[in-house]
Formats: structure tokens, C-alpha cells, sequence
């Protein structure tokens, strides 16, 4: 039988989702991650597979795979040695960048320092106008100069960002073609190429941030795409895009900045298609792993889109799942500082060690071992058998953060739970408040790993009256990468009035990008299946700084329907801003085309209705909310649809566990999801 096999991995766990294409039935598995020697996992991971259930390498038909490996490069900055060429008297681009204080409330707060110094960032004369006509001819010499330079500081790498080169790339390719000449071995990268868009310096750091990562993903698709092979794995990889969709792993190689935010964007996706599944049509995702906890919302089954999304120190410019990290994870590390207060974050202890219950040799104090020492988690083992989990060493690692504090075990346990919670709740708060939306009529979707370890408890304290917890949340971001579409986004600058007279210019512009889109997924991404267009506009009043992003439809294009555009606007920005001026001159400033290629869905079976309150393990002692009490422990995998049940409680499965604190009630529905409501 064929199967499709989704793969994520995180800071702690590897993720692997099974689909038979036959039954529609899913299997799941978790096995630790390897930092040292990233793509280990994913050998290990389908040793594990075919050993649990029976699914040789040989039976995979579609392998998607999410990695960290890029967005890791940037946040750490160890990937390559990059020099910049500017055109003359643009040297300090990525210096300046926007001039934005990075917190406004702080006086001493500075901008990271660029991914490329200033010392190593070379002009070259040449000039266009910014219409993309030649004012100045190329100055091949001048080039020469900037690479003997470049050469002279070491750089491995090349980024040539000149000026409006999204109108025009020819002195970008001109230059390439220098550099070439005299070393061909040194990889170029230009910024018309990574993606065109208007604004020096967001189309430069975007490139920058590309050229930092793209050699180290190139070199690890390399050993995924070698390690599969020897494994027996026939499928062509694909892997996890940043804007909700998957690419051909051969693609991933030289389009990395298009990959550095896969995970997380594959994780929205599989919590769109959960919150589609039940029938919620308001919901915040919250993937809480073991370094990091990510939000995103999802509308009517339908995550947000965006661009500006940050990697690290910096905002990459192409379009991403909207996703923000809001918080720590499930292995951020607990201290006390010089002032005596308790601070949690970011800090982590990844897998390796590992926070200190794991008993792999860690010893800080972290979220999860808080948990445990609460009694909250440790009832069995986790990661699918791959934790043992050591409540000694976890009271061993608080009792060090309760002296300082003057506290109990339990109180400073629940102290390290209740500061990450906090920290959650603010920034999710501020996230609403710049959405325009009330956390209150959300429902919450925890998942990953201690997703739904935290999750209620977050909820509880933003007063949102649901928690929707999927049937497997520890494996949801390998479920997204299994089920997401092929995806990919083309973009053309325009800056052109929307007026009759340039209608036909914004036409033309619109064919050529349909070509392209068709181009891509039928060449490049090999997809012979049913593709969807999707045209949009960035566009703005005459006299505005920045535009918004309208869908537009294919009929009015073809139609050539002005108005039905310019309408489409006018709604867009009401709902955004709260007014519209349908008198004021519109700008086209650039146009895009989204191009998807669908792949099956699984056909989640529904449960047979029964009744009662299910049956618990047993009952457990645990500390919650200042006391100590009694809780039933219930297995997952006994809950079916429709038993009811009353926090406190715990519930535990194979890949996660979720914590039902007092006021909650659950249910679970006709999917095997909890529906978790508050009191």
C-alpha cells in the first residue's frame, strides 16, 4: 500500500506523520532530535516506522519534510561570510535600515548589527532610473575593485543589491557576470533574483538573508537527499515552505529564503485544517514546542498570510504564514537574576541535554520540569517511549531556583509556569490588539509538544472560553507539511496609476506573471495535476507610505473590469482602517499570482457516538492554582466521542500531555478532539 510520510523537525523532537493513501488512517511517531548531526533524525525516525508499523522505506510515495537548518544559520549567524555591493553612495543600507527604534519604550535599545558590516560592503558605479531605464552605464571596472576587496576581507559569498533593480536587473546580472569571469566558484546573489520588490532595503536584507543561509541548506538538502537514497525512500523530497506550501527539495537548494520559516507555517496549516474539520470558525493556534511558542490566526479555516515576518534579528520581505512568537517553550530554562527575580527564557535546553527529568544530563530548571514537579506531566513516558521522565531530577533542578526565592518546591514550580504564561498572555494580547480582534472570541488550538500542557492554562487567563485540542497535537506541524499544497508566489513592481490609461500596462503585467506561476509548477515543480490562480494587488492612495495586499478575482482581469478592482480596494482598506475614500487616485504598486497545486487530504474517520464519563487510569496528586489536589489521569486513547469530563485533569498519549485545569469541562467531538469549555 502507498503511504505519505510528513516530517518536522523541532528544538527537542523529531515529528513524523504517517498516511495510508488507502484507508485514510494516520500514524504517528516521535523520536529525538540530533543538533550535532541534523538529518540523523529523520534516518532514525523512519527506522522507527517501518519497526512500529510495519512501513518499509520502499512503500513511501510522498516524503515532505519541515527543517530548521536555515532559519537556525540566520538566528545563529553561522552561515557564510557575505559581502555586499551597493550602488554608489548606498553603502549604509542595511546599517540604516528603517531608522526604527527596536523597542521604543527602552532609550538604550539598538538595532541588531547587519548580517553583512559595513566593511564589507563595497559600491560600484552604475545607475538606473527608477523606472528601470539605464541613467549610467554599469562600471564593469569598478566591480573588479569591489571583488579584489571583497576577496582581500575574506568573504565567501557575494550579495549585489543595486539600485531599482526590481524594475530593471540588468546591472544586478551585469555584475554577476564579472564576478564569474574572475571566480566562478564564489556564489553571487542577486537581489532582483531572491525576490524584486520595491524598497532598497527590504529587497537588500531579504537577500542578505538568503546568502547567509542558502549554501548550508543547499549542503544539508545534499545529505537528506543522500540518506533517503541509501535508505530506500524512491519519493522525490519536497520540503516546507514559509508561505504555507511544500517545493521540490532540488528547488529548496537555491530558493532557501523561501523555506526559513517552514515549520512554523506548516503548523498553522495543519491547525487551519483541524479548525476547518470541527466547524470553528474563529481560531488562535498556539504551537508551543520545546524552544519556542508560535500564534497564528486562523479565519474560517484559513491561516493569515503576510510578509515582514522575522527570522532572528531580521523582517524577511516574502510572503510567509502570518505566524509570531509570542513566548517560551516547553524546555526554556528558569533563573534567578542579581535582583532575586525570576526570569524563564529564552534561553533553552533544546534536546540535548534537555531539561533536567529527561535525565540526559541536564540540570537547569525549565517549563518542564515545573510540570512535573506539579504532577502534571510524568505519568508514563513521552516522545513515544524515547523520555523517561525523572521527577527526582526535575525537584532536584527546582529546589535550586525555590532557595533564592524563599519559596516551596511547588510554589516555585508553579512560579516558573505562571511567568511563562504571563509572558504569553502579553504578547498575545498585544498581537490582538494589532489585529484588530478580541482574544475572547477565539478558540484556542494548542499543540506541538507542550502545547496542550500550557495551552488551557493560557487560555483560562485570557478568558477564552474554548480550547480545541487535536486528536494528535505533538505531530500537528508534520500533519501541515503532509497536507499542504504545492505552493508558489510570483511578483511583479508595477508602480503604475489604476486608470484606464495604465490598465493595459497592469494586463500585460498580470499575463506575464500567470505565465511564470504555470511556468514553475509545471516545469520546475514537475505538477501535472489541477493548479488555482490566485491574482493579487499591492496597492495604496496616491500619497500614502505603504499599500495593502487585495485579492483580486481572474474575471476581472480577464474582463478588464476597472471598477470591480478599484471596489475591491476601497472594501480592503475599510476593514483595515475603518474608512475608505472612493474619490481618491489608487496606486498599483506591485502585483502577485499565487499558483497551487492540490494534494490529498486524509479522510479523518468519525467516532460512533457514546455517553458517560470514560474511565481513569487512576487518580494522581497534583498542584494547582496554590493547593494540592486529586485528579483523574485519563488515557487519550479510552476517550471517544462524546464522553464528558471536569478539570482537574490530566490527559495523556503517546506524543503530549494535556493539562484540564479547574473551570474547564471537556468533550470530545465526533473527530476524537477535546473541546475543552470554560466555566
Amino acid at each position: 500500500m502507498p503511504y505519505r510520510l510528513g516530517v518536522d523537525i523541532g528544538g527537542t523532537f523529531a515529528d513524523f506523520c504517517v498516511l495510508d493513501e488507502t484507508t485514510g488512517a494516520l500514524s504517528t511517531l516521535k523520536v529525538l532530535s540530533t543538533p550535532a548531526t541534523p538529518g540523523a533524525e529523520v534516518i532514525a525516525g523512519l527506522a522507527g516506522v517501518a519497526q512500529r508499523f510495519g512501513i518499509g522505506a520502499d512503500a513511501i510515495t510522498w516524503f515532505t519534510h519541515g527543517t530548521t537548518v536555515g532559519v537556525n544559520a540566520v538566528i545563529q549567524r553561522r552561515g557564510i561570510r557575505l559581502a555586499l555591493f551597493v550602488t554608489r553612495h548606498f553603502r549604509d543600507v542595511l546599517e540604516l535600515a528603517r531608522l526604527k527604534s527596536p523597542d521604543p519604550y527602552h532609550l538604550l535599545s539598538q538595532r541588531p548589527k547587519p548580517l553583512v558590516p559595513r566593511e564589507r560592503v563595497f559600491e560600484v558605479d552604475g545607475r538606473l532610473g527608477a523606472d528601470g531605464t539605464e541613467l549610467e552605464p554599469l562600471d564593469e571596472a569598478s566591480v573588479e575593485v569591489a571583488l579584489e576587496r571583497a576577496e582581500a576581507a575574506g568573504a565567501e559569498g557575494i550579495v549585489v543589491a543595486l539600485l531599482h533593480s526590481y524594475r530593471n536587473p540588468a546591472h544586478e546580472h551585469a555584475a554577476r557576470a564579472v564576478i564569474a569571469r574572475r571566480r566562478p566558484d564564489l556564489p553571487v546573489y542577486c537581489s532582483a533574483d531572491v525576490w524584486p520588490i520595491i524598497r532598497e532595503y527590504e529587497r537588500t536584507v531579504t537577500a542578505a538573508v538568503h546568502g547567509h543561509a542558502q549554501p548550508r541548506v543547499a549542503r544539508y538538502l545534499d545529505a537528506l537527499q543522500a540518506a533517503l537514497r541509501q535508505a530506500g525512500v524512491a519519493a522525490e523530497p519536497m520540503v516546507t515552505k514559509s508561505n504555507g506550501g511544500v517545493m521540490r527539495a532540488e528547488l529548496g537548494k537555491t530558493r532557501c529564503v523561501e523555506m526559513l520559516l517552514s515549520g512554523t507555517a506548516a503548523g498553522a496549516i495543519g491547525a487551519a485544517f483541524v479548525a476547518r474539520q470541527a466547524g470553528v470558525a474563529r481560531a488562535m493556534s498556539l504551537d508551543i514546542g520545546g524552544t519556542s511558542a508560535d500564534v497564528a490566526v486562523i479565519i474560517d479555516g484559513a491561516p493569515s498570510y503576510g510578509t515582514g515576518e522575522r527570522v532572528g534579528d531580521f523582517q524577511v520581505f516574502i510572503p510567509t504564514v502570518a505566524v509570531t512568537s509570542i513566548g517560551e517553550g516547553g524546555g526554556s530554562i528558569a533563573a534567578v537574576d542579581a535582583f532575586n527575580r525570576l526570569t524563564v527564557g529564552p534561553e533553552s535546553a533544546g534536546s540535548t541535554p534537555g531539561p533536567a527529568c529527561y535525565g540526559r544530563g541536564g540540570t537547569s530548571a525549565t517549563i518542564t520540569d515545573a510540570m512535573c514537579v506539579l504532577g502534571l506531566i510524568g505519568h508514563g513516558a513521552l516522545g513515544y517511549d524515547s523520555v523517561t521522565v525523572r521527577r527526582d531530577l526535575a525537584e532536584a533542578a527546582v529546589d535550586r531556583i525555590a532557595a533564592p526565592l524563599g519559596r516551596t518546591r511547588e510554589q516555585a514550580a508553579e512560579a516558573i509556569v505562571q511567568v511563562a504564561i504571563s509572558g504569553m498572555y502579553r504578547e498575545i494580547s498585544k498581537l490582538a490588539a494589532r489585529q484588530g480582534v478580541d482574544a475572547r472570541e477565539f478558540c484556542l488550538l494548542p499543540f506541538g509538544g507542550a502545547g496542550p500542557m500550557l495551552g488551557p492554562l493560557l487560555a483560562r487567563e485570557l478568558g477564552m472560553r474554548e480550547v480545541l485540542v487535536p486528536a494528535t497535537p505533538g505531530v500537528l506541524s508534520a500533519l501541515g507539511g503532509l497536507i499542504a499544497d504545492i505552493r508558489g508566489d510570483v511578483i511583479e513592481t508595477v508602480y503604475a496609476d489604476l486608470d484606464a490609461a495604465s490598465l493595459p500596462r497592469i494586463l500585460a503585467s498580470f499575463a506575464r506573471l500567470e505565465a511564470e506561476a504555470m511556468r514553475w509548477i509545471r516545469e520546475d515543480q514537475r505538477f501535472q495535476g489541477e493548479v488555482t490562480l490566485k491574482p493579487s494587488a499591492e496597492m495604496r492612495y496616491r500619497g500614502q507610505s505603504f499599500e495593502i495586499e487585495v485579492p483580486l478575482d481572474r474575471a476581472w482581469l480577464a474582463s478588464a473590469d476597472l471598477a470591480a478592482i478599484a471596489e475591491a480596494f476601497h472594501r480592503t482598506h475599510e476593514r483595515i482602517y475603518g474608512h475608505a475614500d472612493a474619490e481618491a487616485p489608487i496606486q498599483a504598486i506591485a502585483l502577485r499570482m499565487v499558483v497551487e497545486g492540490s494534494v490529498p487530504r486524509p479522510r479523518i474517520p468519525e467516532q460512533a457516538r457514546e455517553t458517560g464519563t470514560p474511565a481513569a487510569l487512576r487518580e494522581v496528586e497534583i498542584w494547582l492554582d496554590g493547593a494540592r489536589r486529586s485528579a483523574p489521569l485519563y488515557a487519550r486513547s479510552a476517550l471517544r466521542h462524546g464522553h464528558r469530563f471536569a478539570g482537574p485533569c490530566i490527559v495523556v498519549q503517546e506524543d503530549c500531555t494535556t493539562c484540564v485545569p479547574p473551570g474547564m469541562s471537556g468533550e470530545v467531538d465526533r473527530f476524537g478532539n477535546l473541546r475543552l469549555i470554560l466555566a
